[in-house]
């Protein structure tokens, strides 16, 4: 399974990439856990996409997924920055800058990638199935904590 969503460059949008990407998970059988990781992971990027970055030549912002057995590749293209993306080390008093650390916490690994003006900053997550296991574990262990 796999999608590819472009987007106005606007706040909105965070909206519906976070329903649009649970609708698919949930329809593919992904466990419940696993998609609230993913949602969070695409607010993240996108939202940073938004707040740091330029929109994309045609105007829009690019939200993709790809789901395969076992994970979820998350990626949100935009036109670029003057900065890396990079996670933060906020203090305890800072406004923000914790997105990417939330990133780098619930994801696997997580990289960017620069094609010409085309930046895609991207997450992979692990997706079992409801009724499949993570990590040799009982996945309802792992929505109890």
């Amino acid at each position: 399974m796999s999608s590819v969503v472009l987007l106005p460059y606007a706040p909105s949008s965070v909206a519906v990439a976070r329903q649009r990407l649970s609708t698919d998970l949930q329809d593919s059988g992904v466990f419940s856990a696993a998609i609230d990781d993913a949602v969070l992971v695409v607010s993240e990027l996108l939202s940073n996409a938004l707040r740091h970055a330029h929109p994309l030549p045609s105007g829009m912002v690019r939200v993709a997924w790809l789901r395969n057995e076992d994970h979820i590749e998350v990626a949100v293209s935009d036109g670029g920055a003057a900065t890396e993306p990079r996670a933060g080390r906020p203090t305890l008093s800072s406004l923000g800058g914790r997105g990417l650390g939330i990133v780098e916490y619930v994801a696997e690994s997580w990289g960017v990638r620069h094609e010409g003006e085309t930046t895609t900053v991207w997450a992979i997550l692990p997706a079992p199935h409801s009724n499949g296991s993570v990590n040799g574990q009982v996945a309802t262990l792992r929505e109890a904590g």
